[in-house]
């Protein structure tokens, strides 16, 4: 199950379960789409893969089923591509 991680490792912008700005990696790195294509062009600076838009849970099983609250962010900031 994916963690829907709360913010972009980059610009630590929120990045709330239902937000359509958030992008993955396969190893669900969380970066927003402004940093995710303008910054880091498309390509994960974690682990190299692509990015995809992270998909919504829905509301009912957000309840069941919470997003992390844990913030990941990276020290450095993110270099561009």
């Amino acid at each position: 199950m994916l963690d829907l991680r709360p913010n972009c490792e980059c610009c630590d912008r929120d990045l709330p379960p239902d937000s359509p700005d958030a992008r993955i990696c396969t190893f669900e790195c969380t970066f927003c789409a402004d940093c995710a294509e303008n910054v880091l062009g498309g390509v994960c600076p974690n682990c190299g893969g692509k990015f995809t838009v992270r998909p919504i849970r829905p509301a009912a099983m957000l309840k069941r089923f919470p997003a992390s609250t844990e913030r990941v962010l990276k020290a450095d900031g993110c270099k561009a591509a």
